[in-house]
């Protein structure tokens, strides 16, 4: 029963935390689960904060819940479901290497202090109390880990007063070099059409 209890539990914190109506379900309730290393013979107090990738939180689903999902699900848990707990304050992105790349397969992710400290209050009298200051510093919260991100974006200068930023990785290192020093000395009368983005694909295109 007790694992019942605990994707029940984690569906309506879900709820409680304001996650979009697209998130709350039983994938990103396990994903919660697997973040907090929340096995079902532990209590919410017992909640921890072990660095994770989404192979290893799909692994913890089938270890721990019996809840198997195929290997082409990977995208769909990053995108549909840590995306938006990123986004919400959640989760750090690679809070041991904050400059990996996007696409590096050694990206992690980590329950956010905050969301930890709130969390290991569930099935407490402390709940309510926390929720509630949780809620009052939510919007800091996201505030503070996308100026945590933004900080580590390679910034390129693509034209006089106009600049992009694109995520790190050696990959944006090397497009940095070539716009900013390759091009002035040897192709100063080109011009840039596109610059690829391993975060955003779409990192600068010319339609003109």
């Amino acid at each position: 029963m007790e694992q019942i209890d605990h994707l029940k539990s984690a569906l309506l914190i879900l709820e409680y935390l304001d996650l979009p109506r697209a998130q709350r379900n039983e994938r990103s309730a396990f994903c919660l689960l697997a973040l907090l290393n929340l096995t079902p013979d532990k209590t919410w107090t017992l909640a921890e904060s072990p660095l994770m990738g989404i192979t290893p939180m799909m692994d913890f689903c089938r270890e721990h819940y019996g809840k198997n999902y195929a290997p082409n699900t990977r995208e769909t848990f990053r995108r549909q479901t840590i995306h938006q707990f990123r986004d919400a304050g959640i989760v750090t992105y690679n809070p041991d290497q904050p400059d990996r790349p996007v696409n590096s397969p050694a990206a992690v992710y980590q329950i956010s202090s905050e969301a930890l400290t709130l969390l290991k209050t569930y099935g407490t009298p402390l709940w309510d109390s926390a929720l509630a200051h949780y809620h009052s510093i939510q919007e800091s919260l996201v505030a503070k880990y996308a100026k945590a991100r933004n900080q580590k974006l390679v910034p390129i200068q693509i034209a006089d007063g106009l600049k992009i930023e694109i995520s790190p990785g050696v990959h944006s290192d090397l497009i940095k070099a070539i716009v900013d020093d390759f091009a002035p000395r040897y192709a100063p009368d080109g011009v840039l059409i596109y610059i690829g983005d391993t975060g955003e694909k779409w990192g600068y295109f010319d339609l003109t």
